[in-house]
Parts: structure tokens; sequence; C-alpha cells
């Protein structure tokens, strides 16, 4: 697999692996490439973790380096994208919005229960990717059959769930910085209650939600953090001994390795777990 690099196709697709063949690209760059029967366009990203990766569609859950993937030969990378290039995408992207707003009319007069979010043009024209979110499955082929007779494309529908749909939308988390979803997430990991509880979270819905309604992404990647700086520290509600006497965790700072402590005669002391290494 040597002298490949990984793009992000069109604007918010997904990440597949493409032969360099020699050509000198950077982060950030557009280039165009060989894709799904056509010439399609994409952003160089930074490597990433292979299985977060695709090497062709024949092969959608193959992942990059695994023994079925390595008998796919990953697509070729045609060129760097030139000035006409970059400005064909930008008339493509002018002309998806008004595809958009022609498949949302369409949406409604065949009455499907569904919400399309975004539409985008492969970088030749010749397919349209439509992005929509549904509560359950949606019947939409006689959509199809429209909408390729209008647009004389070929027409794809992806069903995506809410935080994809936030993903593609972007924005600002409770704290007060970009997306992760947006900005370098590259997969979806599960999140559970559990792991806000194991970071000494409020177990309450809206406050531990992103925009997307769904429990923060940042719950999941930060977790492992918060396991192996907790190690060695008491969990609230435990009996200790100290120094001053016997007393009963009130609250533990996992940062700073310290814990509130109440002794017996109601006295409250700040006890410190510093001497004690990570994983001992």
């Amino acid at each position: 697999m040597e002298g490949l690099i990984f793009v992000r196709l069109r604007d918010s697709g997904q990440v597949y692996a493409y032969n360099a063949l020699g050509f000198a690209v950077k982060e950030g760059d557009y280039v165009i490439v060989e894709h799904d029967r056509g010439q399609d366009y994409g952003q160089v990203v930074p490597s990433c973790d292979a299985s977060h990766c695709k090497v062709k569609d024949s092969a959608p859950q193959a992942a990059a380096g695994s023994a079925e993937a390595a008998k796919e030969q990953p697509k070729k990378i045609l060129r760097l994208a030139r000035e006409a290039d970059i400005k064909q995408i930008e008339d493509n992207r002018v002309k998806a919005k008004e595809v958009f707003n022609s498949c949302v009319k369409k949406i409604e007069e065949h009455k499907l229960d569904m919400k399309l979010v975004q539409a985008e043009y492969s970088f030749d024209r010749s397919k349209i990717v439509f992005y929509f979110t549904a509560n359950g499955r949606v019947d939409f082929r006689n959509l199809v059959k429209d909408l390729a007779k209008i647009f004389k494309a070929r027409i794809e529908l992806r069903q995506i769930g809410v935080r994809d749909e936030a993903r593609l939308f972007g924005g600002f988390g409770p704290c007060g910085r970009e997306l992760c979803c947006a900005r370098f997430l590259k997969d979806f990991e599960p999140v559970t209650i559990k792991m806000a509880k194991e970071e000494g979270l409020p177990l309450n819905p809206p406050k531990i939600s992103g925009i997307c309604g769904r429990l923060m992404c940042c719950l999941s990647f930060e977790y492992e953090s918060y396991k192996l700086l907790s190690k060695g520290l008491p969990r609230e509600g435990e009996h200790v001994n100290t120094a001053q006497g016997k007393g009963k965790i009130m609250s533990v700072n996992v940062f700073k390795r310290s814990a509130s402590v109440q002794l017996e005669d109601g006295t409250w002391i700040t006890v410190s777990y510093r001497e004690k290494e990570y994983g001992k």
C-alpha cells in the first residue's frame, strides 16, 4: 500500500485511500480522482487509522490493510486541482443548492417522511448525492426516477443519522469550540451514560448532549484518559483513613489527584494522592 494518501471525497463524503502516483500533495490540497465510474474531487486529509478509511466502493466494508482490502487496487489521483477545476467545484456547489430545492419539492409531492440535509454533485456532474435523515426506512424509488429524469444524472440518496447531520452543518459545542465531528472525528464511536458517570459529569441529558441531541462525542474519546487518570484514586462515598482521622470522600478532582474528605467531626480536608502513580 506504498504511496497511498487519504482523500475526503467531495465536501461531505467518506475518506478513501488513493494511489498518489508520485504527485507531491500535502494536507488540504484539492485533487481530481477516479471514483465510481467517473471523475470526482476531494481534499487531502491527514493520514488516518487504516480501519477508518475505504479503498474503493466495491469493498465498502473492507478496511485498508485487511486481507480483503489487500486484493483491491486503490484508484488513482488523476491530477492536482487546477484553477479551472476549483472554479468547476465552486460552480457545482452553486448548482447543488438549486437541485437541493428541486428535490425538496419532489419529496413533498411524493409525501415522503424524510428531511433533506444536503446535495452534492460529483466533479464531472455525472452523479448527484442527496443526504437525508428519516425516522425509519423510506421507499424513495419513485423519487429517484423523477430526479434522474429531471437532472439527467445518476442519483444516490444516502440516509444519515443526526450526528452526521451535525457534522455536515457544523457549529460550536457547549465548550465554545468547533464541533469535534466537524473538525477532526473520522468515525462515530459508541457513547454511553456510564462514560459520563465515570468522568464525574452530571447525569442530566441536556448537560451532556451535543447539538445533535445525542451524548457528546468527547465523552467517548476522553473516557480512556479519565480511566487512566482515575487509577489509584478513591471514589465518592468511600470511607478512608487519613492522618487527621476517619472520613468520607465527598468529591474527587481527577486532574489534581486530590479528594475532599469530610471527617467524622464534620471538618473538611483535602487529601492529595499525587504520590500514587497512574496505574498503581
